[in-house]
């Protein structure tokens, strides 16, 4: 019954996956879209930057999203330990956690320098773009963030789903 609940479970979020992967395949042809329009409008320099801005926006929101899973796995590790754990893998995962920290830190930096790229950004479409397509260009960024976000949440379901009906699995003789 169990199993079978399991089962059920991830199937929803296969499906949910699948509309997920079809809503960023419509953020994607958007994206392109804007993209041309930019190209269009803006000097080359500054189509450069909108790029680069647009490259690094899913680069450093999917870094900082692996490093906060990476982080909570380690922390959940932590937390289950007990008086039987080993001295080495206390250390270890001690160790990790305070990688896991600063490198989270670090890309928090990045995101907050990617805010600053995007207000640049934003300020140079702004002379270009009428109203309408500035707030059209805003959502699709927005709209792109939060399809990141909900992709990776539900890759770590997923993954925690069928870790936990293998582990079902196995314990049944």
């Amino acid at each position: 019954e169990l199993m079978a609940s399991l089962q059920s479970r991830l199937q929803a979020l296969w499906e949910e996956q699948e509309l997920v992967l079809l809503e960023v395949r419509e953020c994607a042809k958007w994206g392109e879209e804007l993209e041309l329009l930019v190209r269009d409008l803006c000097k080359p320099n500054e189509f450069e930057r909108y790029l680069m801005f647009i490259g690094d926006l899913e680069k450093v929101v999917s870094l900082l999203l692996c490093l906060s899973s990476r982080l909570a796995r380690v922390q959940n590790a932590l937390s289950r330990m007990d008086g039987n754990t080993e001295a080495e893998e206390k250390q270890s995962l001690n160790e990790r956690h305070k990688l896991l920290s600063r490198q989270r830190e670090d890309a928090k930096d990045l995101k907050e320098n990617l805010d600053r790229r995007e207000r640049v950004v934003s300020g140079i479409l702004a002379k270009y773009l009428t109203e309408q397509q500035l707030q059209d260009y805003q959502h699709f960024v927005q709209v792109k963030t939060s399809l990141l976000i909900e992709q990776k949440d539900l890759e770590e379901q997923i993954k925690f789903f069928e870790e936990q009906l293998e582990n079902l699995e196995q314990s049944i003789p």
